[in-house]
């Protein structure tokens, strides 16, 4: 999930070489939404589409930050159970 590649990118030093296809494709994401700069290298410039095999993170932008601080506020859900007949709980 990007938002959770995001998290990651929070305590890693930047600029950062992505190389793995998912993270290529969360950086991707990552950039279109505007919350990190990089620059995505294409595995074959020349072709119509061009598949990323390399992506070099730059920066988190302000949108970023903001939307870190935003998850990171999230209250924890609460533990709920219901209780049936006999002392049974369902979790």
């Amino acid at each position: 999930m990007p938002l959770l590649f995001l998290m990651r990118l929070q305590h890693t030093p930047l600029p950062v070489r992505v190389v793995q296809p998912e993270e290529v494709r969360h950086v991707s994401v990552l950039v279109a939404t505007g919350l990190i700069e990089a620059d995505i290298a294409p595995l074959h410039p020349t072709g119509p589409y061009a598949a990323s095999r390399m992506a070099t993170v730059k920066r988190i932008t302000e949108d970023g930050a903001a939307e870190i601080a935003k998850m990171s506020d999230t209250p924890k859900q609460a533990k709920t159970s219901m209780r049936f007949a006999r002392g049974q709980r369902l979790m």
